[in-house]
């Protein structure tokens, strides 16, 4: 097959070195006539990006695809968009340049058929609509993708709980700073990795895949909650007396001036917080 692409900046050196054919226009890619279009802008764009196509210079029976890491969205987006004949199929490749770099085997990929003419041919087409769908989504087959066949909706109720929280944690480890230590664990290693990979992806990205997918404010609020109850549990446990007899052994006042110098500070020098605190306000 051959491949074409179109982008606001030129591509033409890294299209050539891969095979492919650049257009610096979209008017003379859509002249092209493609057999399947695939739509690669970010979240926060897709909307501008698809009203910008002449469809009209397209075939009738093009097929439509998406590979937002969201689904809902563009799902209703290419339906009300774009003309009845056009097949439709929503997508998401769940690796990145990161984790795809070298190999797709295992990799899982998502998709939808949204909209097919099954058997219908347009004109001289070589294949069917159902036959075109099925080609290009062996291309993803034979490189070694996991293929996932699920809905749009149940993509978007999965992913809130998984990449978006994955997103929000790795984010909220960037804003703490955290560095590497000559004691590091595994665990703490692995959690350094999130932070790096998190802050590699642009913060349009994330706010895309809150803003959306209805299902990540519930998500937002879950993990809100999940902290508050964690903090909730570690100040309940935390006594005055427990303390000075875990650390002082007879349990000594403040005033006690037999205790050596350098040891903990007295409890009670610093206020404890309240262990009455409330997890959830709203």
């Amino acid at each position: 097959h051959q491949v074409l692409g179109h982008s606001r900046r030129d591509y033409s050196a890294e299209a050539e070195a891969l095979g492919a054919h650049f257009h610096t226009t979209i008017d003379d890619f859509c002249e092209e006539h493609p057999d399947v279009v695939i739509l690669c802008s970010s979240i926060l764009s897709t909307e501008i990006v698809l009203n910008s196509l002449p469809l009209q210079r397209l075939r009738r029976s093009t097929l439509f695809v998406d590979v937002l890491s969201v689904k809902q969205f563009p799902k209703a987006l290419l339906l009300k968009n774009l003309p009845e004949n056009f097949d439709v199929v929503c997508t998401h490749p769940m690796f990145g340049p990161e984790s795809g770099r070298g190999s797709w085997e295992g990799l899982t990929f998502m998709y939808e058929k949204v909209r097919v003419h099954g058997q219908r041919r347009y004109g001289r087409a070589v294949m069917s609509s159902q036959e075109r769908v099925d080609a290009f989504l062996g291309i993803w087959e034979k490189e070694g993708c996991s293929m996932i066949e699920m809905s749009c909706e149940e993509h978007d109720r999965l992913a809130a709980s998984s990449q978006f929280i994955t997103h929000t944690v790795g984010r909220v480890l960037a804003s703490m700073d955290l560095k590497s230590t000559s004691i590091d664990t595994k665990g703490y290693q692995s959690l350094l990795n999130l932070k790096a990979n998190t802050e590699k992806d642009s913060f349009e990205l994330y706010y895309g895949l809150f803003m959306y997918n209805q299902n990540a404010t519930e998500e937002l609020n879950k993990l809100e909650q999940a902290f508050d109850t964690v903090k909730k549990e570690l100040f309940e446990r935390l006594h005055e007396l427990v303390r000075e007899e875990l650390f002082h052994g007879n349990a000594p006042t403040n005033k006690d001036s037999s205790k050596p110098q350098g040891m903990l500070p007295e409890i009670g020098t610093h206020p404890l917080p309240d262990a009455n605190i409330e997890t959830n306000k709203k």
